[in-house]
């Protein structure tokens, strides 16, 4: 009798979902704390540390005008804003289509936004996008969804988006988009590996959701090149141009000097690193090899 009463007693009050909060421990007792399916768009700045460390009022300042853009294109989309922490975005979309197209499209408008600025004060976001089942509290959402969602965006590169194979099964006879398939992925929590597929947004016409399966060797391989050449950017000398992998040392060739930091190596688990002029090669190109 004392639930039923409480029970009715929330319908004509607004929930109060702090937690440890009467309603909150009467709704998970009673078991009506509400699920549905949602699809979820994550999106933070890549290197944000970085540029808070070089320039505090430039970043906040950059970040305040992106955010803007952002909250913007979420509301065009008939998204909901549901939280933020510093550079980070959460947001939930009630069609998977409406979510991509969004965060398409935050791309898109951010690469025209950072045209404009030095190279290294451009601000990159990564997004992620999954469909699944969350938890509501309030106007908060939680739940393997959400953990799904932010583990995508995290294996985005800067500037690019990542998606599940659900939403990837939803919008494939929808959207004109490509796809880069990055082969199944662990999620913390998650028991089952998540399969990520990158949506690539440059290079020429798209045809109609054509998702590719890359061969174990070659996606390591990109990865490699990418980790590298990500610890390598504040050089815009050094361009990575092929790489070889054995089962002692990785060698990557790239047109000017390399960075000396021991970040790249580290990157690719190697104990330490020697530069050289590549033998029998035009001036100006470089082999490092890192050594396992």
């Amino acid at each position: 009798m004392h639930s039923g009463s409480a029970a009715s007693d929330l319908k004509d009050r607004p929930f109060d979902s702090s937690l440890g909060s009467h309603d909150y421990q009467l709704r998970w007792k009673v078991g009506v704390l509400e699920r549905k399916l949602t699809a979820i768009l994550c999106a933070d700045v890549y290197g944000y540390s970085r540029l808070m460390g070089e320039d505090e009022e430039a970043t906040l300042r950059t970040l305040s005008s992106y955010r803007k853009l952002i909250d913007s294109l979420i509301e065009q989309h008939r998204g909901r804003f549901v939280n933020s922490a510093g550079d980070s975005v959460l947001a939930e979309f009630a069609s998977v289509v409406n979510a991509v197209q969004c965060a398409v499209e935050i791309q898109t408008k951010l690469k025209g936004e950072n045209a404009s600025l030095p190279a290294d004060r451009r601000m990159e976001f990564r997004v992620g996008v999954n469909l699944g089942d969350v938890m509501v509290e309030g106007e908060q959402i939680y739940g393997d969804g959400v953990n799904v969602a932010a583990r995508l965006e995290s294996l985005a590169e800067p500037g690019g988006i990542c998606i599940s194979d659900t939403v990837h099964a939803q919008i494939k006879n929808k959207l004109v988009l490509n796809y880069d398939d990055l082969g199944a992925q662990s999620v913390k929590n998650i028991a089952e590996p998540v399969r990520v597929l990158g949506v690539m947004l440059e290079g020429g016409a798209a045809t109609r959701t054509t998702a590719k399966a890359v061969p174990a060797k070659t996606l390591a391989r990109r990865r490699l090149l990418a980790r590298w050449a990500r610890n390598h950017r504040r050089d815009s000398r050094a361009r990575p141009t092929s790489l070889l992998a054995t089962a002692d040392s990785i060698a990557i060739h790239s047109s000017g000097v390399p960075s000396r930091s021991p970040l790249a190596w580290q990157a690719l688990n190697c104990r330490f690193a020697v530069c050289q002029h590549e033998r029998g090669s035009r001036p100006g190109v470089f082999q490092r090899r890192y050594y396992r």
